[in-house]
This record gives C-alpha cells, sequence and structure tokens, in this order.
C-alpha cells in the first residue's frame, strides 16, 4: 500500500490532503483513484489508514478510516555527525542514514573540511527532501532531521548528553564494533552519536579532543572506507547489534 506524508495542518477533521509535488505523482504515475486506500503520515509519527476521497491538480483528500498502531523505528537513536564532504556526497550520505534508521544527521565543520565548503552550505531543504522520500521508500515513521551544519567545538558540546560516543578512525587497530558491544553495559543505550571525518580524515589535537569525553574509537576493519561509506556502514553494525536489523532470533 502506497505511503505518504502530509503535514499535520493539512488534517482537517476526518479529512486529510495531500498537495505538492504528491498529487502529480498520484494521479500520474501512481494512477491512484478514488476509492483506493492509502496510508497516510502526519509527520509527527502518526500513521493513518486513509481512503481517497477525490483528486484534482491541486490537492488530493484523503478520508480517514483509522489510526494504525505502525512503529518502524529503530529502539535506539543513532545521530550521525557527518563531517561535511565535497560535491554531492551528502545525498547519499543521508538517504541511506534514513533507510538505516538514523534519528538526526548534522553537518560537521571539521579541520580538514574543504575552506570553500565552509561558508556555502546551502542545501538544507534539498537534503531534508531527500530524507522525506527515503523515508517514503523505507517505510519509516519519523522523518529523520537534517541540521544546519556546526563547527567541531560545538560538536563536542552537543554530544557530551548522548549515551554513547563511536568515532570511527582509520589509525584505529583491534578495538572495534564488537569488542565495544562486549565491554560496554548497554541497559542504559538509548542516544547514539556517531562522528564520521570529512575526506582528510580528523586529525589528531581532534581525535584527542574527542578521546578527552570518553568517545570509542574503533575501526571498522582493515580497509579503509570513504568518508560517504563509514557513517552507514557504522550505523548498520550498531543497529544490528543493538538495534532491530537482522530480524529476531
Amino acid at each position: 500500500m502506497h505511503k505518504f506524508f502530509t503535514p499535520q495542518s493539512l488534517f482537517q477533521g476526518e479529512y486529510a490532503y495531500i498537495e505538492g509535488d504528491d498529487v502529480k505523482h498520484i494521479y500520474k504515475v501512481l494512477r491512484l483513484e478514488e476509492g483506493n486506500e492509502v496510508i497516510i503520515n502526519n509527520q509527527l509519527g502518526e500513521e493513518f489508514l486513509g481512503c481517497i476521497h477525490s483528486i484534482n491538480k491541486q490537492s488530493v483528500s484523503i478520508k480517514i478510516v483509522r489510526k494504525l498502531e505502525i512503529n518502524n523505528e529503530s529502539n535506539i537513536n543513532i545521530y550521525l555527525y557527518q563531517g561535511l564532504p565535497k560535491a554531492g556526497k551528502m545525498d547519499i550520505i543521508v538517504q541511506k542514514a534514513t533507510e538505516l534508521g538514523v534519528k538526526e544527521v548534522i553537518p560537521v565543520i571539521t579541520s580538514r573540511v574543504d575552506v570553500i565548503l565552509k561558508g556555502e552550505f546551502k542545501k538544507l531543504d534539498r537534503l531534508q527532501r531527500i530524507a522525506l522520500e527515503a523515508c517514503k521508500q523505507s517505510k519509516r515513521t519519523i522523518i529523520p532531521k537534517v541540521n544546519e551544519p556546526i563547527n567541531f567545538k560545538d560538536m563536542l558540546s552537543d554530544i557530551s548528553e548522548k549515551d554513547l560516543i563511536v568515532v570511527p578512525y582509520e589509525n584505529a587497530e583491534n578495538y572495534g564494533i564488537k569488542a565495544l558491544v562486549k565491554g560496554v553495559n548497554f541497559t542504559k543505550v538509548t542516544d547514539i552519536a556517531i562522528i564520521i571525518g570529512p575526506e582528510g580524515g580528523f586529525d589528531e589535537e581532534e581525535i584527542q579532543a574527542l578521546k578527552n569525553i570518553n568517545a570509542h574509537i574503533v575501526t571498522l576493519g582493515p580497509r579503509i572506507l570513504r568518508t560517504e561509506t563509514a557513517g552507514f556502514t557504522a550505523a548498520a553494525l550498531l543497529q544490528y547489534e543493538l538495534g532491530d536489523l537482522g530480524g529476531i532470533i
């Protein structure tokens, strides 16, 4: 069944209204008609079974049938702090992070971020749309937030409140996700920060600053991963070990 996200402000009584690009997609691409059932999400984590009541070129009205008890969110909240990469790499980072259940993506300006990028990050609306489209595809219940870039110092303050801080680092040896899972008491771990360096990686001062706040500096294996690969690899490993990937034994 097709799923659509529409703001709570467009829920009015027993009807909800879909506007924007989804309207054309509904009647021209999906060829849905009056009477077809759909799932509609109010962008606040609530989902409803609905029936298409009417379609025109400006909007689609959905008659709400009933609220659904659906929650496809992970039991762990992963916050991906991503060293700002070049070109369009943030597109795939946001897309795959969304599919894997990441709660928020926070671009970070570190010492080795290309100086041109530092003052020219203007893609937030585009990245949020990518997150929305990935939500539709992956059947997520909540759209992850893509934040404005922050600098490394502000990131240190932000992550200090997280239950666990994981930093994949190309110079780390032996200590990886498996060892971390065995050595940490996860009974009270809900909020996890994953910190990923940009193309040039972290400098030693940044790694030391992360160690000073008890971050776990880990290896992801013998091969060095690109910045756009490392984040969702770490997220997938943590979701497998602690979250909801891998199914039920």
